[in-house]
């Protein structure tokens, strides 16, 4: 693999040149507010969420690593499809994300309680702020697609989120559109 050419294809957000990493509604669990209805679904079928594509060989404060993530349409109860959320390791790192695809939402937070929701949509980039965990939430019937980039050496800490969650949710409200709304689960 060539470390300076990396090709992502802008329609699919996929690249031949990367393995992506994929999450399906059995990795989610604990994500969604709807227990029953997350396993209502995950008794029939295990779909695929989201997959992102990574470069993986940078990992020095001075280099940048990026890549593509793909969030499916679909829904859990009334709760769209999301990614799982993070905060970075170095958490003094931003983040940007491009939206190549698809409509949705970029929702974030800090330690102390704020919070933002960014509409993503083609064309569209989003600045996620350091101290901000982040999270993509499709809200249509297409493919959300990013392209994201930040400090290779960041990392990613998935634990605080899978351990408090985030404070709001976005679902689908009345007449089909999005809303958002306090976490009824959301672990103080």
């Amino acid at each position: 693999m060539n470390p300076f050419v990396i090709g992502f294809d802008l329609k699919t957000g996929k690249s031949d040149d990367i393995q992506s990493t994929k999450r399906y509604l059995s990795d989610m669990k604990g994500m969604y507010f709807d227990d029953k209805a997350l396993g209502d679904i995950l008794e029939n079928e295990n779909p695929l969420v989201y997959e992102f594509y990574e470069l993986d060989i940078p990992n020095l404060p001075s280099d940048l690593l990026f890549g593509t993530s793909i969030v499916y349409p679909g829904k859990v109860g009334n709760e769209y499809y999301m990614t799982k959320g993070h905060f970075h390791e170095v958490l003094e790192t931003a983040e940007v994300y491009y939206t190549l695809n698809g409509e949705g939402y970029m929702l974030m937070e800090t330690p102390e309680g704020d919070w933002y929701a960014a509409q993503l949509k083609p064309g569209k980039a989003v600045y996620v702020p350091p101290r901000w965990a982040h999270r993509s939430i499709n809200c249509g019937d297409t493919p959300l697609i990013t392209f994201f980039c930040f400090r290779a050496d960041a990392g990613h800490d998935y634990g605080t989120i899978e351990e408090k969650g985030y404070r709001k949710l976005i679902v689908e409200g009345k007449e089909g559109k999005p809303e958002i709304i306090d976490n009824p689960k959301w672990n103080r």
